[in-house]
């Protein structure tokens, strides 16, 4: 029993720490959590079954954290997600703009004018008094990290449409444009 519940609790906390690490949304995060506590319990098992106090412990608070986490990311912040998403929607109806989250921006693709995916957004800087974006902060090159560099795409030179940000600048352009740096 302890040795299957200790192959189970290791692939739990190994699949849902990727699940809550690759940050692909409030229900994937949510359902992280969901494993790790399925996770937690199978390490509570093995905990009893070998006497391991430390690991009985350290998982009875694990799993008081992963409760925690699930109703965080699939209460809350999923609640939150839905009532953007029907705001969004409700906007394509009324006169108007439509409108977008900006929670959504992260990762989105930034497409150059000729359709090519020449970078990532990041983040978005409004101005503090009027609330209007400024420029994104968007990602060039690399993989995972390594080898990007963040620049400063104009809001200006931006639309939305489609999940993705277009531009009219061309791959040379945004490659130009003013670095974001950390000082």
């Amino acid at each position: 029993m302890a040795d299957f519940a200790g192959w189970m609790a290791l692939v739990a906390t190994c699949v849902a720490a990727v699940m809550t690490a690759s940050n692909l949304g409030v229900r994937v995060t949510g359902w992280g959590f969901v494993i790790f506590t399925v996770g937690a319990a199978a390490w509570v098992v093995v905990a009893i079954a070998t006497d391991q106090t430390q690991l009985l412990y350290s998982n009875i608070f694990l799993g008081l954290v992963d409760v925690f986490g699930i109703w965080r990311w699939l209460g809350r912040r999923a609640r939150i997600s839905d009532a953007a998403q029907a705001e969004v929607a409700r906007s394509t109806l009324e006169d108007g703009e439509a409108l977008f989250s900006i929670a959504t921006l992260d990762g989105l693709p930034i497409k150059a004018k000729d359709g090519e995916v020449v970078a990532y957004a990041v983040d978005a800087l409004a101005a503090s008094s009027g609330g209007r974006i400024n420029y994104l902060i968007i990602r060039v090159g690399g993989v995972g990290g390594l080898g990007e560099t963040l620049h400063r795409l104009p809001w200006r030179a931006t639309r939305i449409a489609d999940g993705e940000v277009k531009t009219d600048l061309d791959k040379k352009a945004i490659q130009r444009l003013p670095v974001a740096v950390a000082s």
